[in-house]
């Protein structure tokens, strides 16, 4: 018999060693470990402490993961309370974009709306945008992340530092609907917004601050 026989033959005979138990202790084996010669019984000894150490690090970066989860909703829900706070809708883009700053710890956020109603066309959120702003935008179906190639909405935010890396996010109810506005998250630094990073969580703020702002939109 060769070894491909034997293991063809432990395989279809998973009692062979209850019935044979004598044979675990004198069976040899190098450890990848220890680098010494050990059993059979401690080799398996030692593959469950390595799935047990794997099984450990994942179990912890879930409870990372986990907390990291929790930080974030009490922020969004602290967020929306300043929302619901709001006595004026004409204070509610300033309040939006600065709480998001806040609370999130964002160096810079500002937005635009077009298609508004006629009492809040004065204000600085109602400014003048171009065509390829609006179509740019209407073409989004999920938040803009990465480096700043010189975008025009970039240039809505008053910053002494280069904006590097930006975030937009579309306005609008539903995928279905006409997009009303963008809201727009920068940063000098390169990395706080990328292209790999997921964009769940921007899609959530972007629903909830266009259900907020709805009231102000003309369509």
């Amino acid at each position: 018999m060769n070894s491909n026989d034997i293991a063809e033959f432990l395989s279809q005979h998973p009692h062979f060693f209850e019935e044979h138990a004598e044979l675990l202790a004198k069976i040899k084996l190098t450890s990848p470990v220890m680098g010494r010669t050990i059993s059979l019984q401690e080799r398996q000894m030692e593959v469950v402490r390595e799935k047990l150490k794997v099984m450990e690090l994942r179990l912890s970066d879930l409870m990372r993961v986990a907390q990291e989860n929790d930080v974030i909703t009490d922020r969004f829900q602290q967020w929306t309370r300043e929302l619901l706070l709001a006595r004026n809708d004409v204070d509610l883009p300033y309040i939006l974009t600065r709480s998001l700053q806040e609370i999130f710890n964002l160096p810079h956020a500002t937005l635009r709306l077009w298609h508004v109603a006629e009492d809040v066309k004065h204000t600085w959120f109602a400014a003048e945008t171009t065509e390829d702003v609006q179509l740019f935008a209407k073409g989004l179906r999920n938040p803009f992340c990465g480096a700043n190639n010189d975008f025009e909405a970039a240039g809505w935010i008053e910053s002494e530092q280069a904006i590097t890396s930006i975030a937009m996010l579309p306005l609008r109810l539903s995928a279905d609907e006409t997009c009303f506005g963008l809201l727009v998250l920068g940063s000098p630094d390169p990395a706080r917004f990328t292209k790999e990073m997921a964009t769940d969580f921007l899609t959530k703020i972007a629903d909830t601050s266009s259900a907020a702002l709805m009231c102000m939109i003309n369509l």
